[in-house]
């Protein structure tokens, strides 16, 4: 089991650029990948990116591909998400989680065993 803590997020105006942090602690080897998912007001949580480590690869959502870029610092395990171009229905509560997804659950919330808190995200001018 781990310990997620996410910061970075607030209040941002529309086409600025905003880093998520995701720091992880307790035991490392129960995991095998990190993931953002993200929740708007009234919806369901969002697959956002995931760093799969053990098969080497990342995955990002279709929706969000081209302006969401996940990252892992190798030394801390600490996992980023940069968010560039950000748009108002970005706003939502951004959620760092992790576990050890099978391939078919990878970009769902059933692939995590551990979350943290979240940290608010509102885009708007």
């Amino acid at each position: 089991q781990v310990q997620l803590v996410e910061s970075g997020g607030g209040l941002v105006r529309p086409g600025e650029s905003l880093t998520l942090s995701c720091v992880v602690s307790g035991t490392l080897s129960s995991i095998n990948a990190m993931a953002w998912f993200r929740q708007a007001p009234g919806k369901e949580r969002q697959f956002v990116a995931t760093n799969d480590w053990r098969r080497g690869k990342t995955y990002v959502a279709d929706s969000v591909k081209g302006r969401f870029f996940i990252s892992r610092d190798k030394t801390n395990g600490s996992v980023k998400l940069q968010i560039d171009n950000l748009k108002p229905e970005d706003t939502a509560v951004y959620y760092c989680a992790a576990g050890r997804p099978i391939m078919s659950t990878i970009q769902t919330t059933r692939g995590y065993t551990d979350w943290g808190r979240g940290t608010q995200v509102t885009v708007s001018s």
